[in-house]
């Protein structure tokens, strides 16, 4: 009769250990599972035009740019900054994608590079700083059919595109990771002069599982 009541007190222990160890894992899975919007529904993005390292303003919803030779203009952003839930390692898990509306053939590429004497020409007894004689122009001609357009952003479209595979997207654009000023050059060249330039851009706040929220940008560039 005793030996049964000891089973019993210890078979009801058990059981009573079993359910504290239950409610303590469900009460962790519970904190665990809790996900926090990426910026605490205040997400935000400020981007500006950026030539010769200075800020443009726009003007009635345009950036102006003054071409004066200098062959890119920027876009440079600043995005709110994520909850520590999305933030691996100090790596925040954020993407800008940058992409326009407009595309460059080219036809034709011409540039010049200095030549050297054989034996050398040097300006210092070091014999460490050659001197050039003279300028060779090199010319690649026909790269129409050789490569397909270029976006302005920075990319290309190969020629064999899959549209269909899931890694398409990732091709499209060009994209800035894992930073809270996101920047990306565009070209620019004096055809494009009179031109207006559409700039698309999304923003992505936790490029991770978990909520997330992207936010669009639109930038109309007119260059003058």
């Amino acid at each position: 009769m005793r030996g049964y009541k000891i089973k019993d007190t210890i078979t009801i222990l058990l059981i009573i250990a079993l359910g504290l160890f239950i409610s303590m894992l469900f009460a962790s899975c519970q904190k665990q599972s809790i996900n926090q919007t990426p910026c605490n529904g205040n997400c935000d993005t400020y981007y500006t035009v950026i030539y010769e390292n200075q800020e443009i303003t726009p003007n009635n919803g345009y950036y102006k740019v003054n071409f004066n030779g200098l062959g890119y203009f920027q876009i440079r952003g600043q995005l709110s900054e994520l909850n520590s839930q999305y933030v691996i390692n100090e790596v925040p898990l954020i993407e800008a994608k940058f992409d326009s509306d407009y595309w460059v053939i080219f036809d034709s590429i011409q540039f010049s590079t200095p030549m050297y004497s054989y034996l050398g020409w040097f300006n210092n007894n070091s014999l460490n700083t050659p001197i050039p004689f003279g300028n060779y122009t090199y010319t690649m001609e026909d790269l129409m059919n050789l490569h397909p357009p270029y976006n302005i952003a920075g990319y290309q479209i190969p020629k064999h595109f899959c549209t269909e595979c899931p890694y398409a997207e990732t091709l499209l654009g060009s994209h800035s990771k894992h930073n809270y000023h996101p920047t990306q050059n565009f070209m620019l060249d004096n055809e494009m002069i009179g031109d207006t330039i559409n700039i698309f851009i999304e923003s992505t706040f936790n490029t991770d599982i978990g909520e997330s929220e992207t936010i669009t940008d639109k930038i109309k560039v007119i260059i003058i």
